[in-house]
């Protein structure tokens, strides 16, 4: 049976809420822009997971291979071979805020050939009007991962919190999004032990518009620090995209390669090539 979260704020747990809300400070003041600025274009909107739109999101990531070298003086672990993502996010507009609740289910498969679906996340990015000046905004919003599938994910609840700020300016499109979450602990993330946290996310994006709708960024690069051993994992990887925007909806499609830049004293799994494909159809709401 799934085991639900306990609540035990332990003064770990305190401390690490405190330098997630100087980060959230921080990300507000980097990500407004000083003053109003004009609409958002319809190329970055249809890339901008804080807009208020529909989303409607189908990827598939493939992992090959990983670094198999030794950490601690143990084999590296390996990671999943790959993994499919559906996601939808269902605005919910209000007077003086916004609320993006965003559905996100993964059906993986691992190394040993097990598969099912992972550990599902619920998660609902609340933005005050005051934090959206058009061309960007900034939210933060409650975390809940579900039980998932013994052979690939943990069987049990998981909670946390996310944040993000995100901003355009000319053919840039930028951002910043932070992750932290409890329980549910990934075990190809990293070994299992005594802590419920899980590392915390730092997602830094940008994107570049090269013109009749086609991008360049730098993707779904997600940094990774162990708040218990203190170790980063920092990834890289390059996305080309191609935006069909149209009056009552568009179409986001784009390719992404990825691997390991900084992960030798991380105890987790470091992969070597990492390949994704996504298409993504958003509605904005006034459609």
């Amino acid at each position: 049976m799934p085991r639900f979260p306990r609540l035990r704020f332990s003064e770990r747990i305190l401390r690490q809420l405190r330098v997630l809300a100087s980060l959230a400070a921080a990300l507000l003041v980097f990500s407004a822009p000083g003053a109003l600025a004009a609409e958002q274009d319809a190329v970055s909107k249809a890339m901008d997971s804080t807009a208020t739109q529909w989303s409607f999101q189908f990827a598939y990531q493939t992992m090959p291979d990983y670094y198999s070298d030794d950490v601690n003086g143990q084999p590296r672990p390996e990671g999943f071979d790959d993994y499919v993502q559906a996601r939808i996010v269902t605005p919910l507009v209000f007077d003086n805020f916004t609320i993006l609740p965003r559905l996100t289910v993964r059906h993986y498969e691992n190394q040993q050939g097990d598969s099912g679906i992972g550990n599902s996340e619920l998660f609902a990015l609340i933005i005050p009007k005051s934090w959206d000046w058009g061309t960007g905004r900034f939210g933060i919003g409650p975390l809940v991962t579900l039980p998932g599938n013994e052979d690939v994910a943990r069987d049990e609840w998981g909670y946390g919190l996310a944040g993000g700020g995100v901003n355009t300016s000319g053919k840039w499109f930028y951002g910043l999004l932070l992750t932290q979450s409890w329980r549910a602990v990934d075990p190809l993330m990293l070994n299992p032990t005594d802590s419920d946290t899980n590392p915390l996310g730092i997602a830094p994006f940008l994107n570049y518009q090269l013109g009749n709708g086609w991008y360049v960024g730098n993707g779904d690069m997600v940094v990774r620090y162990d708040w218990k051993t203190k170790d980063w994992y920092v990834p890289i990887g390059v996305r080309v995209g191609k935006v069909n925007a149209g009056e009552k909806g568009s179409w986001n499609i784009y390719g992404e390669y990825q691997t390991s830049l900084i992960y030798k004293d991380w105890q987790g799994s470091a992969v070597k090539n990492s390949y994704r494909i996504n298409v993504t159809y958003t509605i904005p709401v006034d459609s």
